[in-house]
């Protein structure tokens, strides 16, 4: 109850409170439920054009085109990263065919074991974590992903490898790393689909709804999701002037701003 408070006043936008999760330690939340190791870009990573922004609508949700399947939950494990790759696949394959195939996450949790070779231990793990980008490799090397259905999720990493070529239900050609503007992330997502992007999940433990935008949030990345679209109906105070005289204020007051500091440190 004392972090979701915590949260609260550094998250004034979004509802913090009591959640399934708010009885795990962070640790344990981290560990359990995250899963996106070191995110740094392969050394051959096919970096995205820039694309003009000049015509962006001001809201827009792929939900609505019919381009992203249901929601799916990881369970008690660090898999969040094979989600945010089948989410963006199974994007991708609705924009390319009109189907709309819900892909499995579980495929990758067994069989891929891609590295990445310029970073050290940053290989797909299966429950223990895993990376996009090694992810969409693996599917390139292996032909493609098999359907939800045909390789269903378990939530676990200590099955035999079981995918059936035969099987295959989409697959990838090519994948780029885009810019992290904004504008770009915008119009990236318009022109080719949901994105694969990595957030720093520390206010997701406690978080219920609204618009998150802590006014201190770490660079660490540490959940893989999948990103469907953008809105102007909410907005975060942090960008605005005004917002920096509160912040100011409120680091001032007796509610422990160095403590709240170094629990989002840990």
């Amino acid at each position: 109850m004392r972090r979701a408070k915590r949260h609260q006043l550094l998250d004034p936008t979004a509802v913090h409170g009591v959640t399934k999760f708010s009885d795990l330690t962070p640790s344990e939340f981290r560990r359990q439920f995250l899963g996106l190791k070191p995110l740094k870009l392969p050394a051959d990573a096919q970096k995205a054009p820039i694309l003009p922004t000049d015509d962006l609508p001001d809201d827009f949700d792929w939900r609505d085109q019919g381009a992203v399947t249901g929601v799916k939950d990881q369970g008690s494990c660090g898999s969040c990263w094979s989600f945010s790759t089948t989410g963006a696949l199974e994007g991708a394959h609705y924009l390319a065919t009109g189907e709309l195939v819900s892909l499995s996450e579980q495929q990758l949790v067994d069989c891929d074991h891609e590295c990445d070779p310029q970073e050290y231990g940053a290989c797909d793990s299966g429950c223990n974590g895993g990376l996009m980008t090694t992810a969409f490799e693996y599917t390139i090397k292996a032909g493609g992903l098999e359907r939800e259905k045909d390789y269903p999720y378990t939530g676990n990493a200590r099955g035999p490898c079981k995918f059936d070529k035969t099987k295959i239900a989409a697959s990838v050609s090519n994948f780029s790393v885009i810019s992290i503007d904004e504008d770009q992330i915008a119009a990236n997502l318009v022109k080719h689909g949901p994105l694969a992007v990595g957030i720093n999940a520390v206010f997701m433990q406690t978080y219920i709804h609204g618009v998150s935008c802590p006014y201190i949030c770490g660079k660490h990345l540490d959940h893989g999701v999948l990103l469907v679209g953008y809105g102007s109906a909410g907005y975060a105070p942090v960008r605005f002037k005004k917002a920096l005289l509160d912040h100011k204020e409120f680091m001032g007051r007796k509610l422990g701003g160095e403590r709240i500091l170094q629990d989002l440190q840990r």
